[in-house]
């Protein structure tokens, strides 16, 4: 039923008498391909036949001793929908399909070698007006009087129905995610909401699309990456456990500006008494923190309060006036990107004393012709 064509895998099946081929590339040997193409391969024949003659391969036979065979479960879901019955031939019998194997050689030889395309659906689309063009508008062996297109019609009236809805053939899987809200599918990891981390969760893989359900509710749906070791985002869910950091580094932000400088106590106060806004106020004056220190900051907060000017700007003003009057270098600036992972991170600073200490035992221990 398949074989290699170059770095892609080819699945080909073959009609018995009209030779009519459904053949279809694709980028893996999974189990979830295997049966996607017989879904498309019986939509394409407009009928299912009532056999399916395969290979001894792995994604159809799990174990085999003589005659006695016991099939993949999912090949017996995909033929229980269908009401086919599928048939291994021989161990080491490959003559019993030789139309297929004739098939695939016909791919490697006359469609596929040195043959150009964009990507993989260009392939597929070359793939399928070549079949319908050559392939379907050969004669029939043993009958050339008529084309393969034309037995494909007539054969067409001895194939099973379609049933009514397509076997569904995505990939199913219970997942989880562990401390960081993404679950890994494939080599890849997808962002869910922050909020169900490490809760069990349900993964449905299509061959274009990744989603992810909460019970019966879709919580994440993604496009499918077929690179590896990629993460995969929605700008929601990024966004929304930006929020949630945010929340909590407002409040982690004013224990640390209160801690370090009593006097913001009281300021936020008068803040929140004039109808101020807290969140960035306190978001201002944690940068002022960082620019200026503890000690400059606390007393340039008790100057505006003094003054009654009750805004970060006023104690920014104080700041800069008195760094002005000692000759201080402006403070730098830095510029950070918009990466919320980047934006939002707290990093606290350390004291540089220690290192100074270490510099001074270097020089202390250092031979005097070095000195």
């Amino acid at each position: 039923m398949s074989g290699r064509a170059s770095a892609l895998s080819c699945f080909v099946m073959v009609l018995a008498s009209s030779r009519a081929t459904f053949a279809r590339f694709t980028l893996d040997q999974t189990l979830e391909s295997f049966v996607r193409c017989h879904v498309e391969a019986f939509q394409r024949f407009g009928g299912v036949p009532r056999a399916v003659l395969y290979d001894n391969l792995k994604s159809v036979v799990i174990e085999r001793q003589g005659d006695l065979i016991r099939f993949h479960p999912r090949i017996l879901e995909l033929a229980g929908h269908y009401h086919f019955a599928p048939t291994p031939v021989g161990i080491a019998r490959g003559n019993e399909k030789g139309r297929v194997e004739r098939r695939i050689r016909d791919l490697r030889e006359a469609f596929f070698a040195a043959r150009s395309f964009s990507s993989l659906a260009d392939l597929n689309q070359q793939l399928d007006a070549w079949i319908d063009r050559v392939v379907h508008g050969r004669r029939v062996p043993g009958d050339a009087a008529r084309t393969v297109a034309e037995s494909l019609a007539d054969e067409q009236q001895s194939l099973l129905p379609l049933p009514e809805h397509a076997f569904d053939p995505c990939h199913v899987q219970s997942v989880a995610s562990g401390k960081t809200p993404y679950v890994r599918f494939d080599r890849n990891d997808y962002s869910i909401p922050h909020t169900l981390v490490r809760k069990p969760l349900t993964l449905v893989a299509s061959e274009t699309t990744v989603r992810v359900l909460d019970g019966d509710k879709e919580i994440a749906r993604h496009q499918r990456s077929w690179d590896t070791r990629r993460q995969i985002e929605d700008q929601a869910h990024l966004s929304a456990l930006a929020r949630e950091k945010r929340k909590a580094r407002d409040h982690r932000g004013r224990n640390r500006l209160v801690a370090g400088c009593p006097s913001a106590h009281a300021f936020l106060g008068q803040i929140a008494l004039h109808g101020g806004h807290l969140g960035g106020t306190t978001t201002r004056l944690l940068h002022l923190l960082d620019t200026y220190g503890a000690t400059d900051l606390d007393a340039a907060i008790a100057e505006a309060h003094r003054r009654d000017a009750f805004a970060a700007q006023s104690v920014a003003h104080i700041l800069d006036q008195r760094a002005r009057a000692r000759g201080a270098p402006a403070p730098i600036e830095v510029v950070l990107p918009d990466d919320p992972r980047v934006r939002d991170l707290v990093v606290t600073p350390h004291a540089l004393h220690r290192y100074d200490h270490l510099a001074a035992e270097s020089l202390d221990s250092a031979p005097e012709d070095d000195q």
